[in-house]
C-alpha cells in the first residue's frame, strides 16, 4: 500500500474504523518489508528465527501479502530454507529452526497467494523441494524439515497443475514421495513386495505420522488419472507403493484420530493405484503371521478396510468425502480379485439363515449398507449399492435375496435390469448355498421387503356370498379393461410423477418396462410388445 493512499484515506472523511483498518494493513505491509530486509542480511540465528515466526503469523493475511510476495522475497525464504544450495548437506543442526520456519512462511506464502503460486513454478521451487528431502536420507533431528517439504509438494501439487506435471514427469516425484513414505513408517522388507510385520512394534510418533501423512497426501496428487499403467516399470513402481500403503494400514498412530487420519490418507492413495497393482495387498500368509487368512492368504489389510469401512457408517455425517472412497476401492478389488471378493462376502453377505426383519433393519454391516441404498445423496446410494451388488456377482436375484426389490430397485433402472439378469463382468461359476432355514422361509418372503411376512388373513372368510359375488364381477371389468390395453403382456408397472415442463401441475404418467428391461412410457412398452411378439410368430 503507497504512503499517499493511506494519507488520503486518513485525510479523507471515512470512519474511524476505516482509517484504523488502513492504517494496520499498512503498518502490516511495512512490518514484512522490513522483516525480509533484515533476513536478507546475516543475521543471528536466533534473530532469524524470531523474524521468520512474526512473519509465518503475517503470512496467514492474504491482503498482506499481495505487495510482499515478489521473486526477491521468495528468494530470500527459499535461501533460508537451504533451498538454492543443491551441494552443501544438512550437517549444522543449529540451522534447523530456520530452515523449518522458513518453510512454514513458504506453505502460508504459497497456499494463500496466486502470484506465489506463479512464482514456485518459475524458481523451479518443486525440483529444490525433491533435493531437500534427498539431503534428509539417514539424517538425524530432520523430521520437521521433512514434514514440511512434503507439505509444500503437497500444496504445490494442489494448486498448480503445471507443478504436478513437472513432479510427475520430470522430477520422477512418485518414486521420490515413495521413498520418503517407505522412510517414514521405517518398513522392513523380508521380499518383493512384502514388508515385515511386527505385531509387538510400537505406534509411530506424532512427528513421523505426520510426515507419512503429508507423503501420502501429495503422492494423490501426482498420481492423479493413473489408472493405466503402460510399462512394466510404472507396474512395479505401483505394486511397490501397494506394499507400503498395506503395511501402512497395519501401522498405529499415537492416537486413535491420528491412526484414521493415517488411514483415511492411505485409501484415498491406494483408490488411485492401478486395479490389477492391488493383489500385493492379499500376499500368501506364512502360518504364524496372523490370524485373518481366507485361502492361504494374508487378508489383514483388507479386514482394516472393512472395519474402517463400518466406523465411517457409523459416523452418520459426511458420507461423501469419508466413505465413498474405501466403498469405491473395495467395489473395484471385489471385482477384480476373487479371493478379496469371497472374504468380504462372508463378512458383509454371509449365508441368509433368519428372515424375519426387513435387510435394512439391524446393525450388522449388510443392515447398515442396505440402508444406505436409499439415501439422500446420489452418490452414496450409489456405490453401496455397486459394492453389494458385485459382492453378489452382478447377479440379481443374488442381490434382491439380501435387499429387497425396493431398496435395489434404484440400481436394477439405472441399469436396464428391472425384469431381472446380470450385469457386464464376469465372475467365476462357484454357486451359493442356500441355508436350509432361508429355503424353509423362501416361499414366504416378500419379494419386495425381503423379508418373511406373517400370512395375511384371507379377507373373503368373513363375506357373505351376495359380497362375494359382488367383489368377484368387479375383478371381472377389471380384467376387461386391462385386456382393451394389452396390460397382461407387460412385465410390471410403475408410477412415475413428474412435473410437466410448462410447470403448471403435476401429471402423473405411467411407466412400462421394455423388454430390455428399462423404464419407457407405458404406450412405447406396450406397442415393443407387441413388435417382439409380431416377430416371434413370424419366425415361427
Amino acid at each position: 500500500m503507497e504512503l499517499g493512499a493511506v494519507l488520503e484515506a486518513v485525510e479523507g472523511r471515512g470512519s474511524s474504523e476505516a482509517v484504523e483498518r488502513v492504517l494496520a494493513g499498512y503498518n502490516e505491509e511495512k512490518l514484512c518489508e522490513g522483516i525480509l530486509n533484515i533476513l536478507e542480511k546475516d543475521t543471528k540465528t536466533s534473530c532469524q528465527v524470531a523474524c521468520l515466526e512474526a512473519l509465518r503469523i503475517l503470512s496467514r493475511d492474504k491482503k498482506v501479502l499481495v505487495p510482499v510476495t515478489t521473486k526477491r522475497n521468495m528468494q530470500i525464504l527459499m535461501r533460508l530454507a537451504k533451498l538454492d544450495t543443491a551441494e552443501d548437506p544438512l550437517e549444522r543442526v543449529s540451522e534447523f529452526p530456520v530452515i523449518v520456519e522458513a518453510l512454514k512462511c513458504l506453505c502460508n506464502i504459497i497456499f494463500n497467494s496466486a502470484v506465489a503460486q506463479k512464482l514456485s513454478l518459475e524458481l523451479n521451487l518443486a525440483a529444490m523441494l525433491c533435493n531437500l528431502l534427498e539431503k534428509c536420507k539417514d539424517q538425524q533431528f530432520v523430521g520437521d524439515i521433512k514434514c514440511f517439504d512434503l507439505r509444500l509438494l503437497f500444496l504445490l501439487s494442489l494448486l498448480h497443475t503445471d507443478i504436478r506435471s513437472q513432479l510427475r514427469q520430470e522430477l520422477q516425484g512418485v518414486q521420490v514421495l515413495t521413498q520418503a513414505l517407505e522412510s517414514s513408517l521405517s518398513v522392513r522388507w523380508t521380499e518383493e513386495y512384502k514388508a515385515a510385520e511386527d505385531r509387538d512394534r510400537p505406534p509411530l510418533s506424532l512427528q513421523e505420522t505426520d510426515c507419512a501423512i503429508e507423503a501420502l497426501k501429495a503422492l494423490f496428487n501426482v498420481t492423479l488419472d493413473s489408472w493405466n499403467v503402460h510399462s512394466e516399470n510404472e507396474s512395479h513402481q505401483f505394486r511397490y507403493m501397494a506394499a507400503i500403503l498395506r503395511h501402512c494400514l497395519l501401522t498405529m498412530g499415537p492416537t486413535e484420530d491420528k491412526t484414521e487420519e493415517l488411514h483415511s490418507n492411505a485409501i484415498n492413495l491406494l483408490s488411485n493405484v492401478p486395479v490389477s497393482c492391488l493383489d500385493v495387498l492379499i500376499k500368501p500368509s506364512a502360518q504364524e503371521e496372523t490370524d485373518i487368512k481366507y485361502n492361504g492368504m494374508n487378508m489383514g489389510a483388507i479386514q482394516i478396510l472393512l472395519d474402517f469401512m463400518e466406523k465411517r457408517i457409523d459416523k452418520g455425517s459426511s458420507y461423501r468425502e469419508g466413505l465413498t472412497p474405501v466403498l469405491s476401492l473395495l467395489t473395484e478389488c471385489c471385482r477384480t480379485h476373487r479371493n478379496i471378493r469371497k472374504f468380504i462376502k462372508a463378512q458383509v453377505l454371509p449365508p441368509l439363515r433368519d428372515v424375519s426383519n426387513r435387510p435394512e433393519v439391524g446393525t450388522t454391516v449388510r443392515n447398515k449398507l442396505v440402508r444406505l441404498m436409499t439415501h439422500v445423496d446420489l452418490g452414496v446410494k450409489q456405490i453401496a449399492a455397486e459394492f453389494l451388488f458385485v459382492l453378489c456377482k452382478e447377479r440379481v436375484d443374488s442381490l434382491l435375496k439380501y435387499t429387497g426389490y425396493g431398496n435395489a430397485a434404484g440400481l436394477l433402472a439405472a441399469r436396464g435390469l428391472l425384469a431381472g439378469g446380470r450385469g457386464d463382468h464376469w465372475y467365476s461359476d462357484d454357486e451359493d448355498t442356500d441355508t436350509e432355514e432361508y429355503k424353509s422361509a423362501k416361499p414366504n418372503i416378500n419379494l419386495i421387503t425381503g423379508h418373511l411376512e406373517e400370512p395375511m388373513p384371507n379377507p373373503m372368510d368373513e363375506m357373505t356370498e351376495e359380497q362375494k359375488e359382488y367383489e368377484a364381477m368387479k375383478l371381472v371389468n377389471m380384467f376387461d379393461k386391462l385386456s382393451r390395453v394389452n396390460m397382461h403382456q407387460i412385465i410390471g408397472l410403475i408410477v412415475w410423477a413428474h412435473t410437466s415442463q410448462n410447470g403448471r401441475d403435476e401429471l402423473i404418467k405411467p411407466m412400462g418396462v421394455r423388454p430390455d428391461g428399462t423404464m419407457a412410457p407405458l404406450e412405447e412398452a406396450v406397442s415393443q410388445y407387441h413388435t417382439n411378439k409380431q416377430d416371434s410368430s413370424d419366425s415361427d
